[in-house]
């Protein structure tokens, strides 16, 4: 009778941890979906911004405007529930890589039906995409992160500086409270999953890809399979030093995307106007923070120079955009994060 009773009582318990846990998986995916969302929407409407749609102006852009860029990014909102929920509990493997890949090429139709055919966000569902399945993943630690020890990403930005000087690995964003949990730790996993090769993959000649074979360029692909650099080392600590020193969220936002334009190469750039274009926004990024940023009476000015030789050259650092939004998606997982921590503390 008694041990009737236990073994009750214990099924009991193990249906309830299984609740727990459906619940607390319903509510990651739908928290990492909302911030994915609307860090496209905070990336879209973030005005001014050289060569791309905003508030303002349509950019370089014939075919987009910020009302499609809001639509396209409340319609891929369910994509990236579905990736989230592909990864939640998982550890990256060859299968969820194509799971995520499948996902995100459904994701795209969904976005083309949305926009009338046209391409809004295709490489944010990339970049975003491996973003929010990592961390899902991240967020139920993955079991032992230990399969993070034999990531080693290609040696693509060996040397890679800023302003003159190498960023430390151990810049403060790496030095957060749970190593895997934080940014550094959820991009590296997202290029774990990267580098895993999608065999169902179609064959397609896309722009960022004839622009690798053009120019040498090393594309989205390259960025997710290194972890993000440009996010994790410039993208995302100018933001953060920029809010930290009072420097309006716009100004800091901005900032951000002038550091990684100064430095990436911006496929969609090359591909729109070659390596003048690319020329023209690096320098020009380089210029508006050399003058102290666009805090700064100088350096707006030169922000607004830049966006009207950008439109000259029919150009727009669409890459950049999309780094732009991984950084707004991380640091909106950072505070969350920390938030919880602090409660827990």
């Amino acid at each position: 009778m008694v041990g009737g009773i236990i073994q009750t009582a214990r099924k009991v318990q193990k249906l309830v941890r299984l609740m727990l846990k459906l619940m607390n998986a319903r509510a990651c995916v739908e928290q990492l979906s909302a911030y994915a969302t609307s860090a496209l929407i905070d990336e879209a409407e973030l005005t001014p911004k050289p060569g791309l749609v905003d508030l303002q102006s349509n950019g370089a852009h014939d075919d987009l405007n910020v009302d499609l860029m809001r639509r396209s990014a409340f319609a891929l909102q369910p994509t990236f529930a579905e990736m989230a929920e592909a990864a939640y509990g998982s550890k990256p493997s060859i299968q969820l890589r194509e799971r995520l890949a499948a996902i995100g090429r459904n994701g795209e139709r969904i976005m083309l039906e949305a926009t009338g055919g046209v391409n809004t966000h295709r490489g944010a569902i990339w970049a975003l995409g491996l973003l929010t399945a990592a961390a899902a993943m991240a967020i139920t630690e993955c079991g032992d992160p230990d399969f993070l020890i034999g990531f080693s990403p290609p040696p693509l930005l060996a040397g890679f500086q800023t302003g003159g000087a190498e960023i430390p690995t151990d810049y403060p964003m790496f030095r957060h409270v749970e190593r895997v949990r934080c940014p550094a730790g959820i991009a590296r996993i997202a290029g774990v999953i990267a580098c895993f090769p999608d065999r169902f993959a179609p064959a397609s000649n896309t722009h960022g890809r004839q622009m690798q074979r053009q120019f040498g360029a090393a594309g989205a692909r390259r960025e997710a399979q290194q972890g993000f650099p440009h996010v994790l080392r410039l993208g995302l600590p100018a933001l953060l030093d920029a809010r930290s020193s009072g420097m309006s969220e716009t100004c800091a936002r901005l900032d951000s995307l002038m550091h990684m334009m100064s430095h990436l190469e911006d496929t969609c750039l090359l591909y729109r106007g070659g390596m003048d274009a690319l020329h023209t926004a690096r320098q020009g990024a380089r210029n508006v923070l050399s003058l102290g940023g666009t805090s700064v009476k100088e350096g707006w000015q030169a922000l607004e120079q830049l966006d009207r030789d950008l439109v000259a050259q029919h150009a727009s650092p669409g890459g950049s955009a999309d780094l732009l939004a991984a950084v707004l998606f991380l640091d909106r997982i950072n505070r969350w994060k920390s938030a919880e921590h602090e409660t827990v503390r």
